[in-house]
């Protein structure tokens, strides 16, 4: 349960610090199209706080945890395989965002995580 966590809380930093980068970007570069850059940097700030809420409630039990990190983990495996392929392929960006996606999916259904996340709250 606190590797799935670590895990949990590393990508939730990374994904703070891709929204720095691009509240950074927003304010000193000139973007082609500034509604989708500000569209953009919300949706990054929004999943920072909802990856940081699934690791800390990962500590605390939380069965909706599972689905909730699921869900993230099939987004970020998503993004990693389009790194892999495109006109600007990058493969070490694809596995930094694969490999801990299929750590997490593999934690979620370890008997010691389904065993901590499987009492509902009252």
């Amino acid at each position: 349960m606190l590797l799935l966590a670590a895990v949990l809380f590393v990508e939730a930093l990374a994904l703070a610090g891709a929204t720095v980068v691009l509240i950074f970007e927003l304010l000193v570069a000139r973007a082609d199209s500034f509604a989708s850059a500000v569209a953009l940097t919300v949706c990054a700030a929004i999943a920072t706080v909802w990856v940081f809420v699934i690791a800390i409630n990962s500590l605390r039990g939380r069965a909706w945890i599972r689905g909730a990190a699921i869900v993230v983990q099939v987004l970020i495996a998503a993004l990693a395989l389009g790194s892999f392929q495109g006109l600007l392929p990058r493969a070490d960006i694809g596995w930094l965002l694969l490999i801990p996606a299929i750590v997490v999916m593999v934690l979620l259904f370890t008997k010691p995580v389904l065993a901590e996340t499987s009492q509902r709250d009252a």
